[in-house]
């Protein structure tokens, strides 16, 4: 067993508390949120019926079309920073936590369209740090109450 397995295994412990005591209905639906090494996703689900109601991830051609260009820009070497790309650069978002933050937003404006106002968060046994912290930061700016 390596360590990465131990690692899993005790956040799953930590999923299992968590889910003991949060539960989504139709009027209070569960946000949940679950994060690997490169990606974010979250979605919406009522609980009372087993389904998903509104989802959104950091793999959708949205989010990856708004992230591209500062990818891009950022990757540029840094002899060229008196150039006008590089202010462009420092502008456009960037990094893991800009990200979460943009797919929490988009979640709470799709959850918005379909009526939803008040959630119940689950951190997937996460910590409650950096870009789950952020997709949730991300949802209460657009809208979502916790």
């Amino acid at each position: 067993m390596g360590s990465a397995s131990v690692k899993t295994e005790a956040r799953l412990k930590r999923k299992k508390r968590i889910r003991k005591k949060v539960f989504g209905t139709q009027q209070r639906p569960r946000l949940s949120v679950f994060r690997s090494a490169k990606h974010i996703y979250a979605q919406i689900i009522d609980d009372t019926e087993a389904c998903t109601v509104v989802s959104a991830s950091s793999t959708e051609k949205l989010v990856r079309e708004q992230f591209a260009g500062a990818a891009a820009l950022s990757a540029k070497p840094a002899d060229t920073a008196d150039t006008p790309s590089a202010e462009t650069a420092d502008k456009a978002p960037k990094g893991k936590i800009s990200l979460a933050a943009f797919v929490g937003k988009l979640l709470a404006e799709r959850a918005i369209e379909k009526g939803i106002t008040q959630i119940v968060f689950d951190r997937n046994g996460f910590q409650y740090h950096g870009r789950v912290k952020a997709v949730s930061d991300g949802a209460r700016k657009a809208g979502l109450n916790f």
